[in-house]
């Protein structure tokens, strides 16, 4: 975390400086909604449902977990839901690109392969939204489509909107980038189907804890309980948007790790793992798809996964049924 973001949760100097770029950042963005509101843009609409999933604030709030709890609900319930997603990270030729489980990481980004791997469903990487998930409908046959992140992409036609917020981290000091977390102003909440909080909620906000309670190896072999490495020297590294959110769930798990914080989709190096103090390396599932490709002994990843209240089991299942799901 660098010393702009971390002035994004109250007021510093640099918040002073940069107020004067933050306002032409929310002028410019409320232009763009703006036009699409009365017709001057006009968003393009898929042959099936599209729900996004998305935040108004930038770094780690729990969306993607809750992305791979949707659609296994969804499964679960009949329907044959499609992911598309940026692609962040990745450095592929061509996009969109289809995410397969020999893709890398490197080529689709971390969240598409974690995602792809979770869900077992057909995942679409790419930019353009809409032409992605054109991609994705061209060669599968799906009846919905979760778009990962796709909140602010309002090219894209949406049937449904929910927005995930950071229950500890909140919207800090409610200012737009740069001088703070804000990718749209609160208000915005106003227009969503339905918001839930990762962790503590407020007023009409559901409520989903995100957790974890096994590790896996990275090389894929052996699995265990994260209370087996209790007493060990355990490092736990973590290139997410908030990093502390991982090293806190370990320590309720009884460890005591020694943390190491990096950039959110950071690209690891081999040497960067081996330099660590300790041979046993606790990781997210998101740094574990990037590092697989130099696992060795004592490398593990915690998958994490999402438990959202009852009540919002049962509006999002209304929501979806009142959606118009072509007939196969």
């Amino acid at each position: 975390m660098n010393a702009i973001q971390r002035s994004w949760q109250g007021w510093h100097p640099i918040t002073l400086l940069l107020l004067p770029i933050s306002g032409l950042f929310c002028l410019l963005a409320a232009i763009r909604r703006f036009g699409y509101r009365i017709g001057i843009l006009k968003p393009r609409k898929l042959r099936v449902p599209v729900i996004v999933v998305g935040n108004i604030t930038v770094g780690g709030t729990g969306k993607t977990p809750l992305v791979v709890w949707l659609a296994k609900r969804l499964m679960r319930k009949g329907y044959k839901p499609g992911i598309i997603t940026r692609g962040y990270g990745g450095n592929s030729d061509v996009w969109p690109c289809e995410v397969t489980a020999d893709s890398r990481a490197s080529a689709v980004g971390d969240e598409a392969l974690l995602l792809h791997r979770r869900t077992n469903c057909p995942v679409f990487a790419g930019p353009d939204r809409w032409e992605t998930g054109e991609a994705l409908l061209a060669t599968h046959d799906c009846d919905l489509i979760i778009s990962d992140d796709g909140l602010q992409h309002y090219a894209l036609y949406r049937d449904l909107e929910i927005v995930v917020i950071d229950g500890e981290r909140r919207f800090g000091n409610g200012l737009c980038l740069p001088a703070g977390p804000m990718r749209e102003r609160h208000w915005r909440l106003n227009r969503a189907d339905l918001i839930i909080a990762n962790g503590n909620g407020r007023n009409d906000e559901h409520t989903m804890l995100v957790n974890g309670d096994q590790a896996l190896s990275l090389d894929g072999v052996m699995e265990q309980p994260l209370t087996a490495f209790k007493g060990d020297a355990v490092c736990a590294v973590a290139g997410i948007g908030h990093p502390k959110r991982f090293f806190s769930m370990l320590k309720k798990a009884g460890l005591t790790p020694e943390c190491f914080s990096f950039p959110d989709h950071h690209k690891f190096r081999k040497e960067e793992l081996e330099a660590l103090p300790h041979e046993t390396v606790l990781m997210t599932e998101k740094d574990g798809v990037k590092c697989e490709q130099f696992a060795q002994p004592g490398y593990w990843y915690v998958p994490a996964s999402a438990k959202p209240d009852k009540g919002f089991e049962t509006e999002f299942d209304a929501m979806v049924k009142n959606l118009e799901i072509p007939s196969t």
